[in-house]
């Protein structure tokens, strides 16, 4: 006799996360899915190179890979790994970090994770210092809190972006648990001076309110220093700051997914442990690729990075002073132009036109900022850390894109 399957009563309650059914989409990724991959299509859109990673990285990993360099092995990354990151840290921003102080959890994404898993509860807030990289306000929302932006201030006159400390202060409140900072900052290129450094860190210690900073872009500054200020210079051991680094710019590895984690060193062996729950550590492989990456060679090759990035700035540069209708304030480090276009109110709607009829891919403004932030609306965001003369091409058909807005 056959039985009959219970029939499923709906659920009083879903057990879905509101934070998660919440989620806002990623202005990017709305923009990119519509031709991802396509050849016809200059994509200018996501913060990456057109470089390939270089050989010596690629052969390094591959090597470890044929040396059988996949078995598990310590979830805060293999210590010559570590060891070389110390060295890096020591020759670029002069500071000399106890090694238990850093954690190579996988991607730079993963190590903003577990700084937030580390900090925020159900019901706390995160400030973050915008425009900023909207994966951040997500990681926020995932992790059960809720975001609270402190928007950057254009002088145009100065040509310059601006933090207003007292701003940034007043946002903050008594369920605030971290400031998120990015410097050099993605998407406008701005870079949090060191006066300013020094008084948010004292700011912080006398709140009770961590520091997550995202210095990815650290070394691609066009100031010619070897370093833009970094917390790492002016925070103790013990501080409650949070340093994010990655492979993924300075050494054209976006699809590596390897980067690490400067912590307080108190969380030495909570950081092993948050590790192995969220993901048991980076790809072994990749990080003997990492290691490589971290090399004398290395160093060679950021040198090229920041001479293509400086490039193509001055690619932006001559493109804007043949346009009545498009500013920018020029970056002081990172590889993006956050592009202000006269006229325009909708930058996502832009973005998807200039997929479909240009042939070429922005980010929109409006993804690195909340809806309530009209401002943003009127920017777009392009890599320039690209060939001249795609980068040239590509901005030509923006130009003739926006001369029919």
């Amino acid at each position: 006799m056959d039985q009959k399957m219970p029939k499923i009563q709906s659920p009083a309650r879903s057990p879905i996360r509101r934070q998660i059914l919440d989620l806002p989409a990623n202005g990017i990724a709305e923009v990119s899915r519509l031709a991802l991959g396509e050849p016809d299509l200059i994509p200018l859109w996501f913060g990456e190179s057109d470089l390939v990673t270089p050989a010596f990285i690629r052969d390094a990993a591959k090597k470890a890979l044929d040396d059988g360099r996949t078995f598990y092995v310590k979830a805060r990354g293999i210590d010559p790994l570590r060891e070389a990151i110390r060295a890096f840290h020591g020759r670029t921003a002069g500071v000399d970090l106890p090694l238990d102080r850093i954690t190579v959890p996988g991607a730079a994404m993963m190590a903003v994770v577990c700084a937030l898993q580390c900090v925020v509860e159900t019901g706390d807030n995160v400030v973050c210092i915008s425009p900023v990289w909207p994966n951040i306000f997500q990681a926020t929302q995932i992790c059960g809190a809720s975001i609270k932006f402190c928007r950057l201030d254009e002088d145009w006159k100065a040509a310059r972006w601006t933090l207003d400390l007292e701003k940034l202060f007043a946002v903050c409140d008594g369920r605030t648990r971290a400031i998120f900072i990015s410097s050099p900052n993605n998407p406008t290129g701005w870079i949090m001076p060191r006066a300013q450094q020094v008084a948010l860190l004292e700011f912080c210690r006398s709140r009770g309110i961590a520091i997550i900073s995202d210095e990815v872009y650290g070394t691609l500054v066009f100031d010619g220093a070897r370093h833009a200020p970094s917390f790492l210079q002016v925070a103790e051991d013990e501080d409650d700051v949070f340093v994010v680094n990655g492979f993924s710019k300075p050494w054209a590895m976006t699809g590596w997914r390897l980067g690490w984690l400067v912590h307080p060193l108190r969380l030495a062996e909570q950081m092993g442990i948050l590790a192995m729950a969220n993901n048991t550590g980076a790809t072994v492989f990749a990080q003997y690729g990492g290691i490589a990456a971290l090399s004398p060679e290395g160093d060679a090759f950021r040198a090229q990075m920041l001479a293509r990035c400086d490039n193509g700035k001055r690619v932006v540069e001559r493109f804007l002073g043949e346009q009545n209708r498009v500013h920018w304030i020029p970056p002081e480090g990172a590889f993006y132009g956050f592009l202000h276009v006269e006229g325009m109110k909708n930058s996502l709607g832009f973005a998807q036109d200039l997929v479909r009829t240009a042939r070429v891919g922005v980010a929109p403004g409006s993804a690195f900022a909340p809806q309530s932030d009209t401002a943003s609306d009127a920017f777009i965001r392009l890599c320039f850390a690209q060939d001249a003369k795609l980068l040239e091409t590509g901005l030509e058909r923006l130009g003739k894109a926006i001369a029919s807005l």
